[in-house]
């Protein structure tokens, strides 16, 4: 079995992003940019937190934060890049389904290591008209801190999350990189990369219930 892996510093919030900005991005207030980050980042910090919470329903509560703020089918389909093409009806509508269950599995299953984090705001700034790029320190008890910067576009009226940068290395080039290592080495089969993504998530669902 083909494994899917990431740096441990993208686990924090499990979000993928896109290579390059989507057709219907629109012009990316960076107020309203920093509004959204800081929002969401302290929505799912309270969720994880939350002691009135099981793991059940804090995992439901953080997988509905996670779906608001990213265009996981837009998102998907971009890290898929051209094997969209390549894959039949039925792999593109099963590789969807694992990649959503992939981005809440990758958080969930981490729930205890980001007890007590903290989520600091930085500065924020307008790379182009379409997205604003919005700088964030993450500390974790006795564990230092890493920087996390969030790139926001204004899609479809509402603003996204299409990348999220960890010190420096962008986490929509290593997904890319990643999954079509996964289907180049096995003969360019969508299927094999499936196969994969199926036994990451048996993996994070054994850990979240270790």
């Amino acid at each position: 079995m083909t494994r899917v892996s990431l740096p441990r510093r993208f686990l924090m919030f499990g979000v993928f992003g896109l290579v390059t900005m989507p057709a219907r991005a629109q012009q990316m207030d960076i107020t309203r940019a920093t509004a959204f980050v800081d929002k969401t980042g302290q929505d799912l910090i309270n969720a994880i937190n939350d002691p009135r919470l099981n793991q059940t329903q804090r995992r439901d509560k953080v997988a509905s934060i996670l779906r608001s703020a990213i265009d996981i089918e837009g998102t998907g389909r971009f890290i898929l890049g051209r094997y969209v093409r390549q894959a039949s009806p039925a792999e593109l509508q099963e590789y969807l389904k694992l990649f959503d269950e992939i981005i809440i599995r990758n958080l969930s299953a981490r729930f205890g290591e980001y007890r007590g984090v903290k989520f600091l705001l930085g500065r924020s700034q307008q790379r182009r008209e379409e997205d604003a790029l919005v700088s964030t320190l993450v500390e974790r008890p006795n564990m230092p801190p890493f920087t996390l910067d969030w790139r926001v576009a204004e899609i479809n009226g509402q603003p996204r999350v299409v990348d999220v940068i960890a010190e420096g290395t962008s986490l929509r080039l290593t997904t890319r990189s990643e999954y079509s290592a996964v289907i180049q080495r096995n003969g360019g089969r969508v299927a094999a990369l499936l196969d994969a993504m199926r036994g990451q998530i048996a993996q994070l669902v054994a850990r979240e219930g270790a």
